[in-house]
């Protein structure tokens, strides 16, 4: 990211209806210049919306969108230095790429037109496609030929809208790859809207968490999942045991204990004042669970090989389950069944409200 303090774009109060539902409420985000920013949340949580109006395809019906300072809030799409790659691509059919790539750029003359289509399919790994058909192509050549056309305009935020969603896993981690290259190439902010969080965390510099219109929390990636400020954001960002408990009396220091079914446990404080005796739950994961000499008795329940690592359902004293993740080379050692003992450093839990 650039070190300009002054941010690119500047969301105030944000807030768009549809009939009685507030599809985003009251959102407020800064977008640094060269930044990837992805928006993360299930389907219906507000994020497609909220690109929609940075776009300028939908206007909100109360708050700011502004670009370098400058109100753009009621500017009409075409007249915003903003352009959006949507999810289905959105490719002419019946046109060459070349010519699907240049849709738009008919303010340039026919030479430099032809020479921005041959610099963007270069760009994008696609020299020499330029007289194909989208439907001669895989899907990661369609996607990429949306991109090429998307950045055609060199604007100035380039909106994707779930852009890998098409593809197969391996291709997408290779296009996710690609992509944040070329945004570093390019130094353009991207924002991106995305349902997977392993995408997020490898694409974005940042992420905002939605739910129900609401951005509940922004940060990097590791914050997010080391520091969830919520049981939604912590089970959003990966796998999470989510252990139900009594929290114990204030005391100085960055942890905290709570009392739980199965045992006294130490976590890190909350972010917000709680008090003693409040209902929380203690948020632990799999991989942070260590098998020791000593701490809480529990017994293998279920073990099963994930190639380089095991994953492990562990059934604690009063009969709940954790599971745990961890290196396969010490597989044979606790094999279902097994009495083990668990243990975590304090430091690597999160106590959450309940």
């Amino acid at each position: 990211m650039s070190g300009s303090s002054a941010p690119l774009l500047r969301l105030e109060g944000v807030t768009k209806r549809f009939g009685g539902t507030r599809a985003v409420d009251g959102v407020d985000l800064a977008l640094a210049r060269n930044e990837v920013f992805c928006l993360l949340g299930p389907s219906g949580c507000g994020k497609s919306t909220l690109l929609r109006l940075i776009a300028g395809f939908e206007h909100p019906d109360s708050g700011t969108i502004r670009l370098d300072e400058a109100d753009i809030t009621a500017l009409p799409a075409h007249r915003r230095p903003i352009n959006m790659m949507f999810q289905s691509y959105a490719l002419f059919p019946h046109m060459s790429v070349a010519r699907n790539v240049a849709y738009g750029l008919d303010r340039l003359g026919r030479v430099e037109q032809a020479q921005r289509v041959e610099t963007l399919l270069r760009l994008v790994r696609l020299d020499g496609f330029g007289e194909r058909r989208p439907d001669t192509l895989s899907g990661g050549q369609r996607q990429r030929v949306a991109l090429a056309r998307a950045l055609a305009r060199e604007p100035r935020v380039l909106l994707l809208d779930e852009p890998l969603t098409a593809l197969d896993r391996a291709l997408r981690e290779e296009t996710q790859s690609e992509l944040r290259a070329l945004q570093r190439r390019l130094e353009t902010s991207f924002v991106v809207v995305t349902h997977d969080p392993d995408e997020a965390m490898r694409l974005a510099d940042r992420v905002g968490v939605m739910d129900r219109g609401r951005i509940v929390q922004i940060g990097p990636t590791s914050e997010l999942y080391e520091q969830p400020a919520s049981r939604y954001v912590a089970g959003l960002l990966g796998d999470v045991n989510l252990i139900p408990g009594t929290l114990g009396p204030d005391e100085p220091g960055p942890t905290r204990a709570v009392e739980t079914a199965f045992g006294e446990l130490r976590a890190r404080a909350p972010a917000e004042p709680l008090e003693a005796g409040a209902a929380v739950v203690v948020a632990l994961r799999p991989e942070r669970i260590v098998l020791a000499e000593h701490g809480l008795p529990a017994t293998v329940a279920e073990r099963i090989f994930l190639g380089g690592r095991i994953s492990r359902t562990l059934r604690m004293a009063d009969g709940s389950t954790l599971r745990a993740s961890g290196s396969a080379e010490s597989a044979e050692a606790d094999p279902a069944g097994a009495p083990v003992h668990l243990s975590f450093a304090a430091e690597a839990a999160s106590i959450l409200p309940a």
